[in-house]
């Protein structure tokens, strides 16, 4: 397949120089969200996407961190279509780490789940890092049927809010009201959703890699309406390839083969709404 740019036919936005605009009107996106490094889930899904014929990706951040994350940005790298990254609140996370800092969510997390950045900081080199620093924070795209579409990771406002299809909606009017986009796409809390914010519809695309509730994989498929998709994989090769891996923590166990109870993390996050951060990311 032809090797396509990262950042392909972008123009930035006036507003603020950390994000971007697709200057193409695209016919069928495909949003995929939270992948955490994990590639059997993310080779199941690209095979959805390329017969789906879209003809560009959006990847909403939190690609790291996870057992399989230079396999899995090799393998998006060489799509036949344009790719634009985003950032998520652990790609800040890390490269705050690389410089001495620390997010104040970050702080609050389990010392396991710090070993596991910590394992994860060690593996970005200089190519990475410059990759990881230049994605910016939303993109905006025109998309047939559906007008203009803004991606963000957390919220517009942050990459590490936490919202649920069942957070009040007087709580989120702020936050929605005036962007001036008929639709928002999110992700971060790892549970898709399809709901109306005052007069802006706002989806969440699911996680690709770590998704509560039914094991396989979540994403979005945009244009010219709007489809949440679940595909299924080979859930036991995918955790003998992620065993086989270094990564500290028995992710195929706790992510793939039994993942967390979609009603359990919904009860959690929407107690956590609007607040930064929520269990370990």
């Amino acid at each position: 397949m032809a090797r396509a740019t990262t950042q392909p036919s972008l123009r930035v936005e006036k507003s603020a120089s950390t994000h971007y605009f697709l200057s193409d009107m695209a016919k069928r996106i495909a949003a995929l969200y939270d992948i955490h490094g994990n590639l059997p889930a993310l080779e199941a899904v690209l095979e959805e996407v390329r017969r789906a014929e879209v003809d560009h990706v959006v990847v909403g951040g939190d690609v790291l961190p996870g057992p399989m994350v230079r396999e899995t940005l090799a393998c998006l790298h060489d799509l036949d279509v344009p790719v634009q990254f985003i950032h998520g609140n652990c790609e800040v996370a890390a490269l705050a780490q690389i410089v001495g800092s620390e997010p104040a969510w970050y702080r609050a997390i389990p010392a396991d789940a710090k070993a596991i950045f910590r394992w994860q900081v060690q593996q970005i080199d200089p190519p990475l890092h410059q990759l990881l620093t230049g994605w910016p924070m939303t993109c905006r795209a025109d998309v047939v049927g559906l007008g203009e579409v803004l991606f963000c990771h957390a919220t517009p406002r942050h990459d590490n809010e936490v919202f649920t299809r069942m957070t009040p909606e007087d709580r989120l009017l702020p936050i929605f009201d005036g962007l001036g986009v008929p639709l928002v796409v999110c992700g971060h809390t790892h549970m898709q959703f399809d709901r109306m914010i005052g007069k802006t519809r706002v989806v969440n695309a699911g996680s690709v890699g770590m998704p509560f509730g039914e094991p396989g994989a979540d994403w979005l498929l945009l244009g010219p309406d709007v489809e949440l998709r679940h595909t299924a994989y080979d859930l036991a090769r995918a955790a003998e390839r992620i065993r086989a891996t270094t990564y500290p923590e028995d992710f195929a166990a706790r992510y793939v083969l039994n993942p967390p109870a979609a009603a359990q993390m919904l009860d959690a996050f929407t107690a956590f709404s609007l607040k930064e951060g929520a269990g370990r990311w």
